[in-house]
């Protein structure tokens, strides 16, 4: 089954490109034709001359970054994209959500449309759909969330998982807390799932873990896309008896998005080193998953500084509360192995009740996913995506952002003059201080 990829604005172009070179540069790595061939056709299909071209429609309001994607794309030798499968115009959204959702949005509703329906109709059978945006800019987020409504409109029973990279939090764009309030109180009502990188994040993982100097938003796009495809290459789960699973989308949502009120994941993945650094190194199961457990209970994205006093309780004392306030509760887990000795793995430590909310069983919560074909490098690799309160702090700062700018009505006529009325305003915010409400009672 194929996946159809959606770029979005120039965040959603340059995530995308790196996306595909990743999962290209891996399916052909090594003798193993299964993986491949499962990759292969989940991501591109042939063209006449027996090329690789991405399942993908790009989408920006200025053809700067597009042609620049499709340039590298080419110039890879590996892949391209299709050649009538983009989409621009000469004028962007300024930074402006209301510009790209009520504006550019409805303007070239059916040319999108169109582009996504001959991908679709490429594929012999659909898995899902991603599309891949930024949060806070104009285009990426306001012409995104307006595409991600048609296209659940569209394919009502297609999964949907939207991608977003949120700003970093001092700040790219002025209003940028605007437009994440209305971008994910807007996907909330259409998307299946949202995946969220935090640039800062992001940024850390570049500086700390591997060591960059001058960290470009290149070098930041190509961990996300590191990670997306640690998460969408193909993989063994427990009922696919031996065989690539087909449909990864559908799986990942039912896995991790059971409920309507839940639908944020993160992404934690390690190792992640220089790799100057990979020959030097030994990585055992029993460590790495030691680690990656920690990593998720105590909510660090990073296995450098990660807080080891954060612990929760056990036994009879279950009552929800915990011995440090930093705890991460979980909804729901996805973890996804691929390497050496993959079978060997032992996962348990992920299947304590004590991670997740009271509500569902381990068993119903825990969902792991192996490959023993080796990913980016590295002879283990863990990758753990968490419905969990991991997003909690960076979204309850983004919503009060945005309400303290709200309350003095600082650039609200910059929406109302292209169509977002005030109480469009109060009604995201209303949403959204539900999911918030919602994640806080988890533990």
């Amino acid at each position: 089954m194929s996946v159809v990829t959606v770029q979005l604005g120039q965040c959603g172009n340059q995530v995308g490109q790196e996306l595909f070179d990743t999962v290209c540069g891996d399916a052909e790595g090594g003798q193993r034709k299964a993986y491949t061939a499962a990759s292969l056709e989940r991501f591109f299909h042939q063209s006449a001359r027996g090329e690789l071209v991405a399942r993908a429609v790009l989408v920006d309001m200025e053809p700067k970054v597009i042609n620049q994607s499709m340039t590298k794309a080419a110039k890879s030798g590996r892949w391209r994209y299709g050649e009538a499968s983009h989409f621009s115009q000469k004028q962007g959204s300024g930074n402006n959500w209301a510009n790209g959702y009520c504006v550019h949005g409805p303007r070239h509703r059916e040319v999108v449309e169109e582009l996504v329906r001959r991908e679709v109709e490429r594929c012999d059978r659909l898995a899902g759909l991603i599309a891949m945006m930024s949060v806070a800019g104009g285009t990426g987020s306001g012409v995104g969330t307006y595409v991600t409504q048609c296209l659940r409109d569209v394919y009502p029973t297609a999964f949907i998982l939207n991608h977003l990279t949120w700003p970093y939090g001092t700040g790219e764009v002025i209003v940028q807390n605007y437009n994440s309030v209305l971008t994910l109180a807007h996907l909330y009502r259409s998307s299946d799932a949202i995946l969220v990188h935090e640039n800062d994040t992001v940024h850390r993982i570049c500086s700390q873990l591997l060591n960059i100097k001058h960290i470009s938003f290149n070098d930041v796009n190509r961990v996300i896309a590191h990670q997306l495809g640690s998460i969408l290459q193909p993989a063994l789960t427990t009922d696919s008896h031996g065989v690539y699973s087909r449909n990864t989308l559908g799986e990942l949502v039912s896995a991790l998005a059971c409920h309507p009120e839940y639908k944020l994941l993160s992404v934690c993945t390690i190792p992640q080193m220089a790799s100057s650094s990979i020959a030097y190194s030994t990585f055992s199961w029993p460590g790495l998953l030691k680690h990656l457990r920690q990593m998720l209970i105590s909510n660090s994205k990073m296995e450098e500084g990660i807080d080891w006093q954060v612990r929760p309780l056990t036994g009879s004392g279950r009552s929800r509360s915990f011995t440090a306030g930093s705890f991460n509760t979980s909804l729901a887990n996805l973890l996804v192995l691929r390497g050496k000795d993959v079978y060997s793995a032992e996962t348990g430590g992920f299947e304590d009740p004590a991670l997740y909310t009271s509500w569902l069983s381990p068993g119903e919560a825990f969902t792991l996913w192996k490959s023993p074909v080796p990913f980016n490098k590295y002879e283990k690799s863990a990758t753990l995506v968490s419905n969990s309160q991991a997003l909690l702090r960076p979204l309850d700062d983004m919503v009060g952002k945005a309400w303290n700018m709200f309350a003095s009505r600082a650039y609200v006529h910059q929406y109302i003059e292209f169509g977002i009325s005030e109480e469009e305003f109060l009604d995201s915010f209303t949403s959204l201080e539900q999911v918030i409400s919602s994640y806080s009672h988890l533990s």
